[in-house]
């Protein structure tokens, strides 16, 4: 039996079925935008991303219903090596909602190799979600290159700097989560996470400061340092078999 190739109708119908006014409401209290949803939870969504991954063309069908987890189904399934600037600078401009920008950067955009561009570019957006998405997409590729040259983050730090005293809700908190990710990184990024940390903890402005103090918390809370050094140290041991291999 020949098995049939996904629909974006099919998929969206499964969608449906999986949705509740409850869940609308529940998303609704957690800040997302549910004007377009279904009420369907991410742990929903775990099996159809299992089945569908790496599916450009049904990634493009899904974000185009418009429909808010088909937009987070194609954002998961998309294939990273088939994405596009253009493809996202269209998608960022119709991010609604935080949890919208922060997995479409995380599960896609950050595996694309655009992500400097789109950085600089974005970050000089005015608008919300998509300057949100800049720093979403800094945070991102922090976990997902594993063998990105640190260089590439300390080049991201003036513009989390330029941008720290942008007080809306949305943007604050991913400048803050860039940071932490770029700090959390590798021993040689977190001191000049760190510095940066402390410095927007003394600043004058109040969401710079806000960003700067929590910054520093996570950055100089033990249990962190222990981790990042105990990667770097496994990261190490992990190249002197492979050269000696």
């Amino acid at each position: 039996m020949v098995e049939t190739e996904p629909t974006a109708a099919a998929i969206l119908a499964e969608l449906r079925a999986m949705g509740s006014e409850a869940g609308r409401a529940g998303m609704a209290r957690f800040g997302i935008n549910a004007e377009r949803a279904l009420g369907v939870s991410m742990t929903a969504m775990r099996p159809l991303e299992r089945r569908l991954r790496r599916n450009h063309g049904l990634a493009a069908d899904l974000w185009a219903t418009g429909v808010h987890e088909a937009r987070i189904l194609a954002a998961l399934i998309d294939d990273p090596m088939a994405v596009t600037p253009a493809q996202m600078d269209a998608w960022v401009v119709a991010f609604d909602s935080w949890d919208l920008c922060d997995q479409a950067c995380m599960k896609v955009f950050a595996r694309t190799p655009h992500v400097a561009e789109k950085v600089r570019q974005w970050a000089d957006d005015d608008r919300e979600f998509v300057r949100r998405a800049a720093f979403a997409l800094i945070a991102g590729y922090a976990v997902a290159a594993k063998k990105a040259p640190d260089h590439e983050f300390l080049a991201f730090l003036p513009l989390i700097e330029r941008h720290a005293t942008d007080g809306r809700n949305f943007v604050k908190k991913a400048v803050n989560w860039a940071l932490r990710q770029i700090g959390k990184r590798s021993m040689s990024l977190h001191g000049p996470a760190l510095s940066l940390a402390e410095r927007l903890a003394a600043s004058p402005d109040r969401t710079a400061r806000w960003i700067g103090k929590d910054a520093v918390r996570e950055l100089t809370d033990l249990k962190q340092i222990e981790r990042i050094a105990r990667r770097a140290a496994s990261g190490r041991q992990a190249g002197g078999s492979h050269s000696n291999s």
